[in-house]
């Protein structure tokens, strides 16, 4: 891989992104339209067609076929694929690190990843992982854009003893590209994320699966008459289903854990509904949207530009 000369003036010389799906694509974007940032970025994807794609709508210096060969000389490499294939992609690229690079990661999950990628981490490398609070059911290259990270929250994970000045590193690549930045312990990410993420994804699948039982008529109904609350289920149960598929295997014990306490929360509102209990409904409705005001107040609402077709 050719790269350019160093000018100091840059964050990272050289940054590498494994992935060029929704995210990595976005930021790819993002860090190409923000000057001093990143010198030299260079893109990879397993996929041929990815591939083409990305280097035909030319949002990086290169993008190469060889997975190895994309990563040698990075001052930063960050894994933008699902988490599955984390393991096998750093035991790859392991020896082709050079002393002082970050590998990072995009992850929706942390502490499973964590485990299985430190092993092949070599001493001189930092690894820091984080997690992007952003996205849309859209996904591959073509999809991506700049403004994706604006005002959202990007999750850092740095194992214990991790290089400082690493994770300032990051942190500072990241805010650059719109992001607010915060570092949190790698179990409690995963359990709040099972809440306000991964939980709501596993009850729209249901949902829209449900749909998808009912006969033909109905069925076609249901679509046809789709009302706001039916058609937001359908949004992220058109999400990425290999990345969704990892996320639940990976996060398996916080996943289940949220899952009960909805199904005894949804069994108290049964209850309620069938002997008519108006103020049980009331209180938690109103609890509820007292919830719904705070994500909007926090400025988490998505923006309409996330929905739109780039």
């Amino acid at each position: 891989m050719e790269t350019k000369s160093s000018n100091p003036d840059f964050l990272f010389q050289s940054v590498t992104l494994i992935g060029i799906g929704l995210i990595g694509s976005s930021i790819a974007r993002a860090i190409k339209k923000t000057e001093y940032i990143v010198e030299n970025l260079v893109l990879t994807d397993v996929d041929k067609l990815v591939r083409a794609k990305a280097k035909k709508l030319g949002f990086a210096d290169s993008v190469e076929d060889n997975l190895c060969a994309a990563v040698v000389g990075a001052d930063c490499v960050i894994l933008c694929t699902p988490i599955g294939n984390y393991a096998e992609i750093i035991e790859s690229i392991s020896g082709h690190l050079k002393p002082g690079c970050i590998v990072s990661d995009v992850g929706s999950v942390k502490r499973a990843p964590i485990t299985d990628m430190s092993p092949y981490i070599p001493e001189n490398v930092h690894f820091v992982p984080g997690h992007p609070i952003a996205g849309t059911e859209k996904s591959g290259p073509e999809s991506g854009f700049a403004e994706l990270f604006d005002g959202r929250y990007w999750l850092l994970t740095p194992p214990v003893g991790t290089n400082r000045k690493a994770v300032k590193k990051m942190r500072c690549l990241f805010e650059a590209i719109g992001a607010m930045v915060e570092e949190m312990d790698p179990d409690y990410h995963d359990k709040v994320l099972a809440l306000t993420s991964h939980l709501p994804h596993l009850i729209a699948y249901t949902i829209v699966g449900t749909a998808d039982d009912l006969e033909d008529q109905t069925q076609a109904d249901v679509i046809r008459f789709s009302a706001s609350g039916f058609r937001d289920f359908t949004r992220l149960a058109g999400s990425n289903p290999i990345m969704w598929r990892d996320i639940f295997l990976n996060n398996r014990e916080a996943v289940l854990e949220m899952l009960q306490r909805f199904s005894e929360d949804l069994t108290a509102l049964q209850r309620a509904i069938r002997w008519g209990e108006a103020d049980t409904l009331e209180e938690l409705f109103t609890r509820t949207r007292k919830i719904r005001l705070g994500v909007i107040d926090a400025k988490q609402e998505v923006p309409p530009s996330a929905n739109k077709s780039r």
